[in-house]
């Protein structure tokens, strides 16, 4: 088989530093100590990948896009080409996409978000070679990307047919004024498997009850700190707490007060106490707990909190189980298992986060 892979190696910068994406916001993320997420992911993929079938042939593009990072895992590359300057953007992933295509490989492997995903699909219009996404941006929406890293290998290695999927973006400017519009930008070959994403499914069916719930129990919890996450189920706990909270950002509550709005990683982490409680929704559709839209919610906050999860039964109808992607997979393997998911004012269900 031969694969090509493409990293983008500004995906995901955005989301710890409170950017809720990177489209336009490299240097806005930089300045505020942004660090690369997508060449570690990437790493863990082309590991994977290797202990699995170590005579692939690999074609990637220079660094940073893949080069050193192919080379790394093992594997001896065919590089065809390289960015154009010290600062990549879309036409170098256009590029390389389109000299893999020519080069006649039977998979693009990218590693990156929404964006990455559509400006490979665009490349790869009018062929028939598939793709296949290793997730590493703040959002994704689009159902072309594998749940985690490994199971990207795992498909990548395994697939034996392909069908069409939903390659979604959105305007990343909306998204941090509170809006979210999810826009179809291509329809894209991806291999068959079952470790991969459904698109994300924004309806959440009522809350009313649930939020109230939690609502009385944050106020009956004086001196503890809570890190309210992300996402319409947790926006209607914090209107019901009658506070002005981000809709798409994570805000930190204690004792009547908010403390941070739309707080980065480590102005969460500045603002703990000895007692924190994340409460945070799954996405509908994908069930993601961490990992997709709340980057800030990182592996140094989640280890200094307990975590309540919240999901109106709708929302949990449409998910099989739950599923974490915290960037450390010893936190991972820690969070797996049957936890309670609160659905009503008092009522729990148990769900598995796998």
């Amino acid at each position: 088989m031969r694969i090509g892979v493409v990293v983008n190696p500004v995906a995901g910068m955005g989301g710890r530093v409170g950017l809720k994406g990177t489209d336009g916001k490299v240097e806005e993320a930089r300045k505020r100590g942004a660090e690369p997420r997508a060449p570690a992911r990437a790493s863990r993929a082309l590991s994977r990948l290797y202990d699995a079938a170590p005579e692939t042939t690999l074609l990637t593009w220079g660094d940073p896009m893949g080069a050193s990072l192919v080379e790394d895992a093992g594997f001896d590359p065919e590089v065809l080409g390289e960015p154009d300057g010290d600062e990549t953007d879309a036409s170098d992933t256009t590029a390389a996409v389109t000299a893999f295509v020519d080069a006649g490989v039977d998979l693009v492997l990218f590693v990156g978000g929404d964006g990455t995903a559509a400006d490979v699909a665009a490349a790869l219009d009018g062929s028939d070679v598939p793709m296949l996404g290793v997730p590493a941006g703040v959002k994704v929406y689009s159902s072309v990307f594998a749940v985690s890293p490994e199971d990207a290998a795992a498909v990548a290695t395994t697939f034996e047919r392909t069908e069409a999927r939903e390659v979604m973006d959105i305007d990343e400017d909306d998204y941090r004024a509170g809006e979210v519009h999810p826009e179809l930008r291509a329809v894209a070959h991806v291999p068959v498997a079952e470790d991969l994403q459904s698109s994300k499914q924004t309806s959440t069916g009522t809350v009313e009850a649930l939020a109230a719930g939690v609502a009385d129990d944050i106020r009956a919890e004086a001196g503890v700190t809570y890190v309210l996450g992300p996402g319409s189920t947790v926006g209607a706990v914090k209107a019901e707490l009658g506070i002005d909270g981000s809709p798409l950002g994570v805000d930190v509550y204690r004792d009547g007060e908010v403390l941070v709005r739309d707080a980065t990683e480590a102005e969460i982490l500045a603002h703990l106490g000895e007692e924190n409680v994340i409460v945070v929704t799954p996405i509908g559709g994908q069930g993601f707990v961490f990992g997709r839209g709340n980057p800030q919610l990182s592996p140094d906050v989640i280890r200094r909190c307990d975590v309540s999860i919240v999901a109106s039964r709708s929302k949990l109808d449409t998910i099989p189980f739950l599923r974490v992607d915290t960037d450390d997979t010893e936190l991972d393997e820690e969070l797996r298992g049957w936890t309670k998911v609160r659905v009503g004012r008092v009522e729990r269900r148990m769900m598995k986060i796998e």
